[in-house]
């Protein structure tokens, strides 16, 4: 089974989600090794070292640092990045080409955009990667498959994927918020409008994701003419306002992480 070994250069929120995800898929834990100076425990089986191992081979080096730290640690790991090793890299900015000039005698380059549902196997992610060939993309795509819904996209497009599905669920977290916050500013007591707007969303979610029709067409479906599903539908459709806000929630979200890929280059420059 590939990976059979995996190492995370660093471990923080994210890549606690990843590995998090990967065991609760039933992944043996001492298929994975911590490397992080930081971070007070592992989960049980998995091996944490507080420096980098020598003389080891890793299938996947899942680099977990933060980007601005990238020059400062790929030195130290280019031994652990050679003909036998994927390198995975969860950085935000950071490019195909960036990576390979710090990895060159690695088999192969992967991108990686998750979110935190990875925990629970619910994490859009895009992927993009450099030196695989089709049965080792494969490979790469069934190792991820546990923690979501794994998706191949141009790196072009990596900044606008990151804008959806890596910042979405804030975006998620904060319209759940309003639904709640409404639910009681009309009546309903704030525990149980949370309750019920947190199950609302769920159900929802499921449904679209079953349903052979568009999200659009769920809609017009729950709206019966001139009934209350259509009032509420006629403010939020108003002007086009809920489209236009999402559209420069997104827009915002994704030109920022231009400037980080940006500012990011400039650092390394």
């Amino acid at each position: 089974m590939w990976p059979e070994k995996i190492l995370f250069i660093g471990c923080g929120n994210m890549g606690g989600a990843m590995l998090a995800g990967w065991l609760r898929s039933g992944m043996a834990a001492d298929r994975f090794t911590i490397v992080d100076p930081k971070l007070e425990a592992a989960p049980d089986g998995v091996e944490l070292l507080r420096s980098l191992p020598q003389g080891r081979v890793f299938d996947v080096m899942v680099l977990g640092v933060k980007p601005q730290m990238l020059d400062d640690v790929a030195g130290l790991l280019t031994a652990l990045a050679g003909a036998e090793t994927v390198v995975l890299s969860m950085l935000a900015g950071v490019e195909l080409a960036s990576l390979a000039s710090r990895f060159p005698q690695a088999k192969g380059i992967v991108r990686v955009m998750p979110n935190l549902a990875a925990a629970v196997g619910k994490s859009p992610m895009g992927v993009v990667a450099q030196g695989l060939d089709e049965t080792q993309r494969n490979a790469m795509f069934d190792f991820l498959a546990p923690l979501g819904a794994p998706e191949w996209v141009g790196e072009e497009l990596f900044d606008a994927v990151t804008a959806l599905a890596g910042c979405g669920p804030a975006f998620v977290y904060r319209f759940i918020d309003a639904l709640a916050t409404g639910g009681a500013a009309i009546g309903l007591d704030p525990a149980q409008s949370l309750r019920l707007a947190q199950a609302t969303v769920d159900g929802a979610a499921a449904l679209a994701a079953a349903s052979p029709y568009s999200p659009g067409e769920l809609a017009r479906r729950v709206a019966s003419p001139g009934g209350s599903t259509q009032a509420g539908l006629n403010v939020l459709d108003a002007d086009n306002a809920m489209a236009d806000l999402i559209l420069a929630t997104l827009a915002a979200s994704r030109d920022r992480n231009v400037e980080m890929g940006q500012e990011a280059r400039a650092a390394r420059a």
